[in-house]
């Protein structure tokens, strides 16, 4: 495997490696922070779901705790501003649909798109982590399938009035994976982390989320296609 060979040749404990290792701890840290958000904030829009989603955010914000230590192990000082502005577009377009009830288009944003794009990111980098980071990261990762399956278990339960919206939410919000994943990737690559395995995982879990909730796989081409140009 070549991502395992790369590992054993990075040098954890260098200056370039610590430089990249700041933003994309970071973006994990606020990451987790957002998700944490946006559960507590899904919790009131889904009442007869409280206790369950802020099960959810808590687990997130357990996480969270998990990756600062990851960023102490390496004597790390995560860029959280750099993180914030990473995160700001699908922020702000999680509060938008929030402050309309668009449980739809909040669900897609958190439980689809985010938790399949944390979930790419911890597969790819857990066999170039170091020791330390992989145990942390082995085990969110098992956590964050739960997340994405209530996503996909209340949009399936409601999939003919939901599709429309999750149509109109993935064209909105898709196009920024790409933006965001072209703006990390020569950090990701310092890390041993390349960026046609990070699109190549994320569209494995994306496409099989949307088809669990009900989409045809033509409808998923068509949905998956939209910002792959920016890819």
């Amino acid at each position: 495997m070549p991502q395992l060979e790369a590992s054993a040749a990075i040098d954890f404990y260098s200056e370039t490696y610590k430089d990249a290792y700041s933003r994309i701890n970071a973006i994990v840290i606020e990451g987790e922070q957002e998700a944490n958000e946006n559960y507590i904030r899904l919790a009131d829009l889904l009442p007869d779901h409280n206790d369950q989603l802020l099960s959810l955010a808590k687990m997130e914000h357990r996480h969270k705790k998990g990756f600062e230590a990851c960023g102490r192990n390496l004597k790390v000082t995560p860029d959280l501003k750099f993180a914030r502005e990473f995160f700001s577009k699908l922020h702000e377009n999680f509060q938008s649909a929030a402050a309309q009830n668009n449980v739809v288009t909040c669900l897609l944003i958190q439980s689809l798109i985010i938790e399949c794009f944390a979930i790419a990111a911890y597969n790819i980098y857990i066999p170039v982590a170091d020791d330390f980071a992989r145990k942390i990261t082995e085990g969110v990762v098992k956590e964050e399938y739960s997340h994405l399956n209530f996503g996909e278990e209340w949009l399936k339960a409601h999939f003919e009035t939901a599709k429309a919206e999750l149509e109109t939410a993935n064209r909105q919000n898709l196009p920024l994976v790409w933006q965001m994943l072209n703006q990390v990737e020569k950090d990701a690559h310092v890390l041993g982390m390349e960026k046609e395995s990070l699109v190549e995982d994320f569209m494995i879990q994306y496409g099989e989320a949307l088809e669990n909730i009900g989409f045809s796989t033509r409808e998923i081409m068509r949905m998956s296609a939209l910002g792959l140009s920016a890819a």
